[in-house]
């Protein structure tokens, strides 16, 4: 047992559905070392690495003006059981620097090529997102982290469905959508999607064929500019029994606030899932303040509303993320020094705590070990 122990160690974090094949990895480690089998194989393919998690972009293609599908091969380690409303994380490099960022999976696990795709808006204030969308060229290899989330249809799925999105927020659902059509489920579905007009619409034609061949998928198009912004009030105009519906929700803050409070108003909440992409921050930021890697031996002055996991990306470092909004705790580390503020809450953590570099943000000065 301690030689086969001796034998993986080498590849005890890689990904394999056979544990046999971390064997031959790491006998062929131990036969390399100091130079790992990957420092000849990325010189084959770059994918083929077992120290990190890689892709190599296939394929670029246009959705609406300020949106595109990116197509991305994975290389070695990369699950293919991940479930379709699940988010990946990417990491690409600009500029000699590595900008990481989550986006949910748009594909479904089942593809023949074994390819997945994530679909991004560009934002004006997202760099990285700009240049996914108009400046990234096929045959970029890119770092990828493995998909996590809890927003995703449970099994079995429910006999009706709700879902209401805006903007990118279709992403998610879209998988869903894509998922259920491919394992031939067909539950009772009313979609309400929201977009400034029907060219913002991402997957307008995907989904209005969907609507115009399928009796059990209802598409309500609100488009905002001509016909006012989205209201849960009107819920009962367009879903008469959104009640007996289980909800997955995704858009914009505003739009998910309202629907929560919505739903809690009629006592419904246990039935709505949501999903953000962006920290429901409060007015309550830290006071900014130097905040000290000491591990990497690098330190940042930033405002109240700089992130810490920003401040440490901004400089190159390795940080640990995940959702980047709170919810997952991959971002989870103690803090070594001085005082953090939560933006969520405003509540302020100090030395000792373990804290959410995700959410929080410096109060003078603090001190991580990264």
């Amino acid at each position: 047992m301690d030689l086969l122990k001796w034998s993986k160690r080498p590849a005890a974090d890689i990904s394999a559905k056979k544990p046999r094949v971390n064997v031959v990895r790491g006998l062929v480690a131990r036969a390399t070392t100091p130079l790992l089998p990957d420092d000849y194989l990325r010189l084959v393919n770059p994918l083929w690495t077992a120290r990190e998690l890689r892709g190599k972009v296939v394929d670029v293609v246009k959705e609406t003006a300020e949106s595109a599908t990116v197509v991305i091969r994975p290389g070695w380690g990369f699950p293919t059981n991940y479930t379709p409303g699940q988010y990946v994380g990417i990491g690409l490099q600009i500029g000699g620097r590595w900008h990481w960022r989550s986006y949910s999976l748009t594909s479904i696990g089942a593809s023949g090529d074994k390819t997945i795709s994530i679909t991004v808006k560009a934002n004006p204030d997202g760099f990285l997102s700009t240049h996914l969308v108009d400046g990234v060229e096929p045959g970029t290899v890119i770092r990828l982290a493995a998909p996590k989330g809890d927003f995703h249809l449970p099994e079995p799925v429910p006999e009706k469905l709700l879902f209401v999105t805006a903007g990118s927020g279709i992403t998610p659902v879209i998988a869903m959508l894509r998922a259920l059509e491919a394992h031939g489920q067909s539950p009772d579905i009313c979609h309400i999607h929201s977009a400034p007009t029907r060219d913002d619409v991402i997957f307008a034609d995907e989904m209005q064929t969907r609507a115009d061949n399928s009796d059990g998928y209802d598409l309500t198009l609100q488009l905002t500019r001509e016909m006012g912004n989205f209201d849960a009030a009107r819920l009962d105009e367009w879903v008469p029994d959104w009640r007996e519906r289980h909800c997955w929700a995704c858009g914009p803050p505003a739009l998910l606030d309202e629907m929560e409070s919505h739903y809690e108003a009629g006592g419904l909440r246990h039935r709505l899932h949501t999903e953000r992409f962006t920290i429901a921050r409060t007015d309550h930021g830290g006071e900014g303040g130097t905040v000290y890697f000491a591990a990497s031996g690098k330190k940042a002055e930033i405002d109240g509303a700089t992130t810490l996991l920003e401040a440490g990306e901004e400089l190159g470092i390795g940080m640990p993320f995940g959702c980047r909004m709170g919810i997952c705790q991959t971002c989870v580390v103690p803090l070594a020094g001085g005082y953090v503020r939560d933006l969520r809450t405003g509540a302020e953590r100090r030395e000792g705590e373990r804290i959410q570099t995700c959410i929080s943000s410096v109060s003078g000065e603090c001190t991580l070990d990264l």
